[in-house]
Order: C-alpha cells, then structure tokens, then sequence
C-alpha cells in the first residue's frame, strides 16, 4: 500500500514572538520530514503570530512583521508541504489565513470564512471573513484547507468537497473549557466528516495565554466519521496520520485517551499556570498559605505546574489564625518540598489599629478590621514579590469572586488567579483528585468547615450559604443567565436567591480589579461576561 503521511504538528506558540514561532516552525518542519518521512505538516491557527494576538492585530508593524516571517519560511522549509497559519493583508483587508508552502513557494492561501464573535472570539473586530474555499493538488491528490470555526458550520467543508477536496486539513486554535473535547470531535467534526463522505485532520494549539488555555488533542477522522488518531492533551505533540493514497481512508494510528473530567480541568489551570509565568518571565511564583483548602489546592498546582524550586509559601497568622491551620500550613509545604516563612502580621495590625484609632473612635468594629488583615497580606506579598522576582498567585476561587467575599487590595492582590474560574464545589473536587496522585493536602483541611480566619470564631456560612446551596445558584445566574424567579421557581430559597443576586450585582467593581485567571467554564469572569459596573438592573 502505497501511504500520504500528514503529521499534526501541536504547537506551543507565544503571542507576539513571530521570531521564537518561526524556529518552532522550521524545527518541526524537519522533524516531520526527517524522522517521521512525512509528505505534509500542518500547523494550527495563527501559528506565525500566536494565538489570539488581539489589539497587535491593528498594529502595522506587526502585521509586517509576520508577513516578512511567514515570507522567510518559504527558503527554509524544503522536502514538505507546511500548512501554516498567519494574518494575511490583502488590498487593505486583513484576513486569519492559512498558507501552503511547498518546494519553496506558496501553492495556495486559504482566508477563514467563519469569524466567531462570541465569548472568547471578537474575530470580527480585526478580520474580514474569506468567502471561497481553497484546494491545492499534494502529489496528485486535492487538499481543502479550512480554518478552525469553518468546520462548525455548514459551508466551507462542503464547498471544499465540491471543489474537488478529497481530504480537509482544519487548522485550530480551540480553547479549553470542561467537556469541549468530547463535543468538538463527536458533535461536530464526526459530524461534518460522515455528512460529506470525507476524512478531516483536525490539529489544535496546546498552552496557555493569559485566561486562555488550549487543551491540543489534535485528532483526525475517517469520512464515516470514526476516529482514528488522538494527540496528547495539554502538551506538545507530533500526530503521524498515515492514509492510503488510493482510497485516502486513514490507516489506525495513536488513540491517545482523553481524560476525565476532574484530571482535565486540573491539567489545564497548571498549564495556564506554568505558561503564563515562564512566558511572562517570572523567576516563580509566591503565595500566601494559610491551611485552608484553597491555597493548599492553590500550592500543589503551582508545584505540579513549576516545580517546588520556583515556589515559596509565606505564613501570615493573626490573633484569629487557628494552630491547626499554622500546622496543616507546614504539612502542605513541607509534604510538596516547598521553602516557607512565616511572618506574624500582628504587631503590623496593631500598628494600622493605633493609627486608625482616632479615625475609628465611637464606631465598632466591622468588616473594616477584618480587611485590614488581608490587605496587610497583600502587601507583605507584593513586597516579596517585588524583591524575589516571583509573581504572587492568588488563591480565591468563583464562588467568592462572585459575591465578593475577597478583599480588593487584599487576598485580591497579585499577578495571577489559578482558580479565580472554579467553583468552591469544584474546589474540594480537584483537592480529592490531586490527593488521588499522591497525598498533599491534609484530611483536616478537606474536611474542615472553611473559614477567613479574620474575626473571633468565623466561618464562612456565617456571610454565605453553604456552598452546595451557593454554587448551583450561581452557576444558575452567572453561567446560564437565568432570571431571579427561574432560579426560586427551581426549589431555591427566594431570599437565599435575592441576596446572592445582589452580591454579585454590587461587586462587578471588584472582579474589574481582580488580577487575570485560568479560564474552564464557558462563562467565566472578564473573557466571557461583561457587565457594566454602573447599573441598576437586578
């Protein structure tokens, strides 16, 4: 049998390195060509620019500056045909294009026709959208080329196939969120494939940019739909797709397996994580840990996505901090081989006290005392911080964040959110989950009612209602934009409802100044929901 080998190359890519994408580039070019003999390679969505570059789009030099880049690919890829995505400038017009290099020229240029302009997607802001479909002869054999949402829709695949297209190269840059994985490849590109009697080879961006994080698991179906050929998630990958040349039916190949659901949102807040430290240039990550289960949850993926050496843990008891939570803090560290320090905020609250005295005098003590504490954190933090070169990485989860049950300035203060985007329902799910690799958070800590530790005796369900109550209300009005009587009408206690609906209303100000997060939920704060600060609709 006579074979067309294709490799998926799932690439890394860095926004605005067109230099360190291009060597990405031309290496897996070669590897391609050299070690596996392949005939193709094709790159995911914007692999030249990275993906998404966002306002650099409306930047002349940078368009110029990927132009020349994609030109410069064209002496140094030789003995394989690349499929490379890129923005194209065509008579005032830009375009999310793919190119077809092969034997030094460019043999065709493929303009994305389905711009998406929801959620995560504002591609409408930047692109025209293409409007025919692009097949190009490989060693004889017709090859339609689309662009990631093209194959979500009826049309681009279809007009390829009537063009002539025997096989569809789709170019990805699919970010993650839970359960993505299942519908893209069962729901919607199986789907396309049986519909029009063809093979799809489906290769995605892997790595995180800023909230987003692309999961990879690049794949290839068969024309009646079954799937063939699986990438590895949430790492790099080099996907060989052998088919034969007569019928183009792809032979089995690696079946990678898909994780589950508890394993797959883990992996993808460490890679968020990692990617948006080492892109960044930090030197690591500090933290506050204070033995409650989100900055414990918080520790073991900072260790899990950098490595113990580039994490430090600082302890910061108060008057009101418990000794099991200053031991269950140590264990944490000490079982995950993470340097720490402990440095007793008290005398430093004394201090604001006395100087806050005059100001505070005939008035009780609130919320105001309370904040004190985390803000003096925040500080502390941020000094170390400045000092070390570690970014601090803030520990607060989405149940929090939503009604605001976090101190601006305070425990909000930092450089990155890992798991600003999880529920605390989830919270304790990932904790269970990460214990299941090999113990690191304390029983006592899962088991433990939460609590802020910032006043006598406090626990969370004295602000809150329990959580198991709390997050399906929030997930009811945050993520699926139910109204306040569809919630109550569901079973829900209507002032439970009411005052969960107002803390989340009042304190959009607050999640405006929260530093960025790891995205996994389709509705997640800032990429996904917008609302405006000032307003008046409850």
């Amino acid at each position: 049998m006579q074979s067309f080998r294709v490799a998926l190359a799932q690439m890394n890519s860095t926004v605005g390195d067109i230099d360190g994408n291009l060597a990405q580039i031309v290496d897996l070019c070669c590897q391609a060509r050299d070690v596996h003999q392949a005939r193709v390679v094709v790159f995911p969505e914007l692999a030249v620019t990275g993906y998404p570059p966002e306002d650099l789009l409306l930047r002349r030099d940078f368009i110029a500056s990927a132009t020349a880049g994609l030109s410069s690919l064209c002496g140094k890829i030789n003995g394989i045909c690349a499929v490379i995505g890129h923005p194209h400038q065509q008579e005032n017009r830009l375009y999310n294009a793919a190119s077809v290099i092969d034997s030094g020229q460019v043999i065709g240029v493929y303009h994305k026709r389905q711009l998406p302009n929801y959620g995560v997607f504002d591609e409408k802001r930047y692109f025209e959208p293409g409007c025919s479909p692009c097949v190009v002869p490989v060693d004889g054999i017709p090859v339609g080329i689309t662009v990631c949402e093209d194959v979500w829709h009826e049309g681009a695949v279809e007009d390829s196939v009537a063009d002539g297209a025997r096989v569809i190269l789709n170019l990805n840059g699919s970010p993650f969120h839970v359960n993505k994985s299942g519908q893209r490849e069962n729901e919607v590109i199986a789907e396309r494939a049986r519909r029009n009697r063809v093979p799809i080879l489906y290769v995605n961006l892997v790595g995180g940019q800023d909230e987003l994080v692309f999961d990879g698991g690049s794949f290839v179906v068969r024309h009646d739909g079954t799937v063939t050929h699986r990438g590895q998630v949430f790492v790099e990958d080099l996907l060989i797709c052998d088919m034969n040349r007569d019928t183009l039916i792809p032979e089995p190949g690696r079946l990678s397996p898909l994780p589950e659901f508890d394993e797959s949102v883990y992996l993808a807040i460490t890679t968020g994580v990692r990617d948006y430290v080492h892109k960044n240039g930090f030197a690591g990550v500090v933290l506050g840990l204070s033995g409650g289960i989100d900055s414990a949850l918080t520790l073991a993926i900072a260790v899990d996505a950098l490595g113990a050496q580039c994490v430090e843990a600082v302890l910061m008891p108060s008057r009101y901090t418990d000794t099991i939570s200053i031991e269950d803090a140590i264990e944490e560290a000490e079982c995950l081989s993470v340097s720490y320090r402990i440095i007793d905020i008290e005398p430093v609250f004394e201090a604001f006290l006395a100087q806050l005295k005059p100001v505070f005098q005939g008035l009780n003590p609130d919320v105001t005392e309370e904040n004190l504490q985390s803000r003096i954190r925040g500080t502390l933090l941020m000094a170390i911080s400045n000092k070390s070169g570690r970014m601090v990485l803030t520990t607060g989860n989405k149940s929090e964040m939503s009604v605001g049950y976090a101190t601006l300035y305070g425990d909000m203060a930092g450089g990155f959110a890992a798991i600003k985007d999880v529920p605390k329902t989830m919270v304790y799910r990932l904790a269970e989950y990460r214990n299941g690799v090999s113990p690191v958070i304390p029983a006592r800590v899962i088991s433990r009612p939460p609590t802020a530790e910032l006043a006598p005796d406090q626990k969370d369900i004295d602000s809150l209602p329990p959580y198991e109550i709390l997050d399906p209300i929030l997930q009811a009005y945050v993520e699926e934009d139910q109204a306040t009587s569809e919630i109550i009408d569901a079973g829900y206690d209507a002032m439970t409802v009411k005052n969960t609906v107002r803390l989340v209303t009042r304190t959009e100000y607050k999640r405006r100044q929260a530093p960025p997060g790891v995205r996994i939920t389709q509705r997640a704060f800032g990429r996904d929901r917008r609302y405006p600060i000032t307003a008046r609709y409850f």
